[in-house]
């Protein structure tokens, strides 16, 4: 974290309605991120930003930050130290907000909830990872605009979110008036989501094609 620190114009913590049920958690910040201390305010930013609006939702109802609060030189990727280093501040931002959908914009955002797959195998996936929140898998906005197919899939996967979201609403609404949670919403109670072990040596690999129902369960 000193190296990012020491290179930024400014931090980029993240922004936006303190009270959503959605948050959006992205890789880190980029050149224009980093002159405005904004999240998602270039090129992809744009695009994420229409891409809400077309579906009905406004980025001010939103929260959205990155993993990294710092941009790395020349737009790398984040070093494993450097996403260690911000870990804390994403739990906290998670905690403070409490959402009940998070969405995670690309591979390294994805790795924090999807530790055992890859962008390509489970963006559009939901997971529950427990205390009442889903995980959402997407692909990063950049990566959609530079590949015509990851855009399309994108886009597929961004018109799952209001039928969530929706959901998401009523449940706090019926949490806040002491009434059941509607049936398939995770329980605040559930315990964190675990990681998969590794598989040993000896065991064989799982299959590609596979579908996991005991770790994807459907909000």
């Amino acid at each position: 974290m000193p190296a990012l620190a020491e290179g930024r114009t400014q931090a980029v913590p993240g922004e936006g309605n303190l009270n959503t049920v959605v948050m959006f958690v992205g890789e880190g910040p980029g050149f224009d991120e980093d002159r405005q201390g904004r999240p998602f305010v270039g090129r992809s930013g744009q695009y994420l930003t229409e891409t809400l609006e077309r579906l009905g939702i406004a980025r001010s109802d939103v929260y959205i930050t990155n993993v990294v609060k710092c941009r790395p030189p020349k737009n790398r990727d984040p070093q494993p130290a450097e996403l260690e280093a911000c870990a804390d501040y994403l739990e906290q931002q998670v905690a403070i907000i409490n959402p009940r959908i998070i969405v995670t914009l690309g591979r390294f955002s994805m790795k924090r909830w999807f530790p055992d797959g890859s962008i390509t195998r489970v963006h559009g996936q939901v997971r529950n990872i427990g205390r009442g929140r889903i995980a959402v898998a997407m692909f990063h906005p950049a990566a959609a605009l530079r590949n015509p197919q990851w855009q399309t899939e994108f886009e597929k996967d961004m018109a799952k979110l209001p039928p969530l979201i929706e959901r998401a609403q009523r449940a706090n609404q019926a949490a806040a008036r002491g009434e059941a949670l509607p049936a398939g919403v995770p329980h605040p109670g559930d315990p964190d989501y675990v990681p998969p072990q590794e598989p040993s040596a000896s065991a064989p690999p799982a299959g590609d094609d596979g579908d996991d129902s005991s770790q994807l369960m459907l909000f």
